[in-house]
């Protein structure tokens, strides 16, 4: 029984201190280089390119994005257009708000609620629940979404998947911003 419960104990704190899901904000606050800005980093035309790792840590997808960012103020808009492996294509629009305090509130047509995040130095954390598409299941994913700043203006996007708290799937891309044709 003790075993048992030094186990739960260690799983426990593993996750909650040495795992991706518990980084906080303040963990960039006071990080070098330029602060991510969501007006300057995501606006214009941005192209993302990425894969998706299902349960098991394999590639399951691999896709290329086309953004188109715009903001007004503290309100912005960002409407994505994904192209997958598989070929199927999925489409998103962010409406984003930014409080004065870095914080974040967003809504998409596919997003349960509302997402809330934080801008911190050079990384943006965003939390919220995604619906897959019917094809997809339908499922209700709770999601973790980092995005970090790299020193040329890079974005490099790390998000973890999670159904009844056990990590379904994880995603890496890099969105860079690119000229207007």
């Amino acid at each position: 029984m003790i075993g048992a419960l030094l186990v739960a104990l260690l799983v426990w704190v593993r996750q909650r201190f040495l795992s991706f899901r518990a980084q906080c904000p303040q963990d960039y606050a006071t990080a070098n280089g330029e602060a991510f800005d969501l007006r300057r980093h995501l606006n214009g035309q941005i192209l993302c390119e990425g894969m998706i790792y299902g349960p098991t840590g394999r590639v399951s997808s691999r896709f290329v994005g086309y953004f188109e960012a715009s903001w007004d103020g503290n309100r912005g808009v960002m409407k994505e257009r994904f192209e997958y492996d598989s070929g199927n294509t999925q489409h998103r629009e962010w409406h984003l708000s930014l409080g004065n305090d870095g914080s974040i509130r967003a809504l998409a047509a596919d997003v349960v609620g509302e997402a809330t995040g934080q801008q911190s130095g050079p990384s943006v954390l965003m939390r919220y629940r995604i619906r897959l598409p019917e094809e997809a299941g339908g499922h209700v994913l709770s999601t973790t979404d980092w995005m970090y700043l790299a020193p040329n203006g890079t974005i490099v996007n790390r998000s973890q998947f999670r159904k009844f708290g056990i990590t379904v799937a994880e995603l890496v891309a890099t969105m860079r911003r690119v000229e207007a044709a």
